[in-house]
């Protein structure tokens, strides 16, 4: 399926690809930026330290597991030295991560940070101001939240701001 897609030039330089992780029945799919580098040598999104903190709010305030919900991101390689994925990768793959969105069919789509909210709201505006409420989503309800690294750097603020907005996702899946 894509280990044969050279449309994006991450595949070069990324170890492997980092595709999904999750149940594809699942009723609330989380979008991230990129896989770093140990989603990079693992090849599932979102096993660092990320990772582990996106796995405890799932638990603590959506009240599931990771195998409840389906992961994916918005570029599918790593990009070189965890930069920001360049305009043109993220073009690249964006059909993908359409169709993961078509084939799940997710009551809310939780994005993990900028890259992701900008994607899917077709937007420049800055995840701070996109944050803090839910938007339509075709059939869906979308939840921007910050990415679960900013919260690891910035400490207890952006945590929270996190944790309300999982808390906002709760609420739209309840309805």
């Amino acid at each position: 399926m894509l280990t044969g897609f050279e449309g994006c030039a991450l595949r070069t330089t990324a170890k492997q690809l980092v595709f999904a992780d999750g149940n594809p029945q699942a009723r609330v799919m989380f979008v991230g930026e990129a896989p770093g580098r140990e989603e990079d040598l693992e090849g599932l999104p979102f096993v660092g330290r990320s990772g582990k903190l996106l796995d405890r709010l799932l638990a603590e305030e959506l009240g599931i597991t990771r195998d409840e919900c389906y992961i994916a991101n918005v570029v599918k390689c790593r990009p070189p030295e965890n930069r920001d994925p360049r305009p043109e990768e993220i073009e690249a793959c964006r059909p993908w991560l359409t169709q993961q969105i078509a084939l799940i069919q997710p009551k809310v789509v939780v994005t993990l940070g900028r890259f992701a909210a900008q994607l899917l709201l077709e937007t420049t505006e800055g995840i701070t101001k996109l944050r803090g409420r839910s938007y339509p989503f075709g059939d869906a309800v979308l939840v921007p939240t910050l990415h679960p690294a900013a919260a690891l750097r910035g400490g207890a603020e952006p945590l929270a701001q996190m944790r309300a907005d999982f808390v906002r996702a709760k609420l739209a899946l309840a309805v």
